[in-house]
Order: C-alpha cells, then structure tokens, then sequence
C-alpha cells in the first residue's frame, strides 16, 4: 500500500534526527570492571621460638601481645611443622616447596669464609615464583642458603632487596660489626663487636652485673633490620610485595638491649648467671631467662610495628600476614631455661630432633575479610606448603613447578572444606640421623640412622598423636599395619643425597 506524501516525509525526519544524535553523541567505551590489586604478602619467621612460647599457644612468662592479637584476628594452627629440625633445611623447604627427602639443602653445612652451601640457580624459589607475578620481593633478616655472590645469594634467588645476615654464624651476635645491604657491607657502630662465642675474663667475679658488660653492643641488629623492613613497605605501597622477615630473635646469644629487661628483672625471677662454664656455648648473660624473655619481647613489637604500618597505609585489608618459626626451641638447657618457660609444652625433644618439640611450631595466618578472626585449625601442614599456598591465594596466571611436594591449605583458610593430606614426610641426616611420617593420627619415627651398623629392619617407633602428644608410648606393635606404610613412605620418599646421605639407607 504506498504511504502518502505526509507520511514518508514524517519517516524521513525520524530517521534524520537518529542518525545527528549518534553522530553528535560522545563515544563511551564499554565497561569493565578493574581487576582488583593482588594481596601483599609478609612472612615473618622467628628462629628457634618454641610451640608455646607465644601467649596465643599458651605461654604464661613472656609477654607478646602483638602477636596474640595477631592470633586473635586470624587462623591458628596446632599442628603445623617446620621445614625441618635446624635452621637452613628447614628454610630450604619454604623456598622450594619440596620437602627434605627431595630437597637439595638437608643440613646445616657452612662455607667458609661465611655463609652455608648455596642452593642451585635451578631451584625456583617462592621469591621468584611471586617475582614474576610482578610483585616486588624483600628478605630481611637471616638468610642461610647461600654465600654472598653464590649462586644461593638472595639477590639471585629472587630477591629484589636484602638487608641482614647471609651466614647463620654471623647472627650468633646481635652486636656485629656489619649487616650485608644487598651486596654490600653496612658498617655498624659497634666498636668492638661483640662476639657470639667467648666467655667471661679469666679474672671477672661471676656474680658482678659488670662483668658482663662487654657482651652489651651499641647498635642492635635486629632494629637496622626492622627499620630496613618497614622502609621497604613504604617504598612499595603501591604495588604488590612479598616481604621475607625471617628474624634471627630468639636464637642465642642472649644479646638484648637493657631497656628491654626491665620489665623482667621487676618480676624478681631467680635467675642465676649463665657463665658458659666449660667454655663452651655462646656468650655469658647475668641474667639469662629475664634475656630470652624480653628477646621474645622485643620480637613480638618488631611484629607490631609491621602491623601498624600496614594499617596506617591503608594496606592491611589487602595483605596476608604469616608468622612461623624455622624450628623448635634450642636444646641449650643452661642458655635457655626451656623448662622454666615450658617452651614446648607437653611436646616431647627440642631443636634438632624430628620428635614433636623439634619441628612442630606455632602458625598464625591473618588476611582479614577472608581468614575468619579467632579460628583454629588442626589440618597437618608444613613449610613445604606455601608455595603451592601463595600462588592459589594470589591467583597466579603462571603454572606452578613441577615435583613440588606441598599441598595449597588456601581451602582452609578461606574457611573451605579441605580433606586431611596423605601424609607429612621428614628426614633429617645429623643429631644421629632420623626419618619421621605423619598418617593421620599416627607418627612414625626412626632415630640413630648414622650408626656404622643398624639392625634389619630397621625399628620404627609409633605414637598415636592423638592420645599421646607426648610420643611417650610407643604402639608399634599394636599396629603393624600402619608400621608398614610408615617404612614405605619412608624408602619413597627419600630420594639420596651425595651431599647429605643417611648411612642406614644409602
């Protein structure tokens, strides 16, 4: 039917006027909504702290309100272990996320002049997992896995910013006479320095405050290194970081600054001398249990001040807080009264040993909006763990390494369900030589594996952890079952070592 003439020129018209409105209209893009920023990660690591030596795990002496807070507004774990049963294993297993039957560090081992066996180029570590995420990477503290310049160095393995001690023995003194600055030596106002070994002069009066003075320093480590972490957060505020804080307090010496006993010596404690009788240990402290208290002290508001900045940036609902430690509490007895304090609790053993007191060891983890305040949780996890971890919570666009060990525990500090894991698998070639596995509630132990001989097969010790936390009685026998899964996770999971062998089985 034609339309008339009216008609047509009213479409005309219509059609006329859309087309100036698009064409006067300003181009808007499409919508999308911003990824938001990735969480910061800081990872605080206390060397030699006990399971209980926090107030959040039951300690009645030392004082650590920050990190009882801390507890109190994320997760805690009761039975996390640590990479292994000293210092440079166990750090090894949180770099590499493989655990010591596979990993390339299995021991203290030193380098002279300073600094321990490196771990290889080859190995990615958790630093350069995240480095290349773009995030901005900082270790401040002890490192432990590499001489500087090695291939292990820090600034090789990942790290954009070092500022600390790369040699364990170096950190037996919290007066010395340098802290390394990425590659570089930062004199400190120590004049002398003090040593981390040596005893009392020949002629001091064990009992005279002031024959220990020359075990008291001027510039204290520990606060450069606390200093230097906290000007790494401001400088990074802007962008995602990982900041490493593995803090050399509380492994002996006893070195701490004198405004910081205070508080301690007002409680009256008897507390007797250390005075390194026999020559022996690290440097003599008068009042040794009011020292490695308010070390812990000490700690504890380094903590705080990290957790202060954190809110005052504006960066604490954005940032996964860790706080562990590398490994029980030191065996020194005369050093530090572990019994006095109950540093370990009901756990049986200490430092160096894969009993429950050696390696179990207090985990806190705070990410707030996401981790439920005040939660606990019995999982089983390890060192080996966080890196799988990280790259879940973090959302990394990279895949993760092969032959990793850990299992991501993201589920369960999300508040998701999570199965148990399979198994936890621990080796150990000095103190003796020792195997450990974890099935559920039962552990499985061999001890003394360096004996020039050892029995066929060898004997496996069995504590069911659930009713006996202690490791006190050994139900071996009454299991036989689990015995056997024990001894071939044992023989699966140890793959040799030229550099660290264990006699019995290599």
């Amino acid at each position: 039917m034609a339309h008339d003439p009216q008609s047509r020129e009213m479409t005309r018209l219509t059609v006329l006027a859309v087309l100036l409105l698009v064409l006067h209209s300003p181009i808007v893009p499409p919508v999308f909504a911003a990824k938001p920023r990735r969480p910061n990660v800081v990872f605080i690591m206390a060397d030699d702290l006990g399971y209980a030596e926090l107030g959040s795990y039951g300690q009645k002496k030392i004082r650590t309100p920050h990190l009882d807070r801390l507890a109190r507004q994320g997760m805690r774990f009761l039975r996390n272990y640590s990479g292994n049963a000293v210092c440079a294993p166990s750090r090894c297993v949180l770099m590499t996320g493989r655990h010591p039957g596979h990993a390339w560090i299995r021991s203290n081992s030193e380098v002279k002049p300073e600094g321990q066996r490196p771990i290889p180029d080859a190995e990615l570590t958790l630093a350069e997992l995240l480095k290349r995420e773009g995030y901005a990477t900082g270790a401040f503290g002890k490192w432990g896995l590499g001489a500087p310049g090695s291939e292990g160095d820090p600034l090789k393995q990942g790290f954009d910013r070092f500022f600390g001690y790369n040699c364990q023995r170096h950190a037996h003194s919290y007066y010395p006479s340098y802290l390394w600055s990425d590659d570089k030596r930062i004199a400190l106002n120590n004049r002398p320095p003090v040593p981390g070994h040596a005893g009392l002069a020949k002629s001091a009066d064990p009992l005279d405050p002031q024959s220990y003075a020359r075990f008291k320093g001027t510039d204290y480590a520990p606060d450069r290194i606390n200093h230097q972490a906290l000007q790494f957060i401001r400088k990074h505020k802007d962008r995602p970081f990982f900041l490493y804080y593995p803090t050399v307090i509380p492994h002996v010496a006893l070195h701490v600054p004198d405004e910081e006993l205070k508080p301690y010596l007002a409680l009256k404690w008897n507390d007797p001398p250390y005075t390194r009788e026999g020559g022996r240990g690290y440097t003599p402290h008068f009042t040794p249990r009011a020292a490695y208290a308010a070390m812990i002290s000490r700690m504890d508001r380094y903590v705080g001040r990290v957790l202060a900045l954190l809110k005052e940036l504006g960066l604490e609902e954005n940032t996964i807080v860790v706080f562990t430690s590398d490994n029980g509490t030191t065996l020194l007895k005369r050093e530090v009264d572990y019994d006095f304090f109950e540093s370990v609790g009901p756990l049986r053993a200490k430092k160096g040993s894969l009993y429950e007191g050696g390696v179990r060891v207090p985990l806190i983890v705070r990410w707030p909006g996401k981790i439920r305040p005040g939660s606990v949780s019995n999982l089983v996890t390890g060192f080996e763990d966080w890196v799988a971890t990280l790259h879940e919570l973090v959302d990394s666009a990279h895949d993760l390494p092969k032959g990793l060990d850990g299992i991501s525990i993201a589920p369960t500090l999300l508040g998701r369900r999570q199965l148990p894991r399979a198994f936890l698998y621990r080796e150990f070639p000095s103190y003796g030589g020792q195997q450990a596995v974890w099935i559920g509630r039962f552990k499985g132990v061999r001890q003394r594996m360096q004996r020039k001989t050892n029995p066929t097969p060898l004997k496996i010790e069995l504590y069911d952890l659930n009713a006996d936390i202690s490791e006190s009685r050994d139900v071996a026998a009454e299991h036989p079952d689990v015995v056997a899964q024990v001894r071939k996770l044992m023989a699966e999971q140890h793959r040799p070592s030229k550099l660290f062998p264990i006699r019995a089985i290599d």
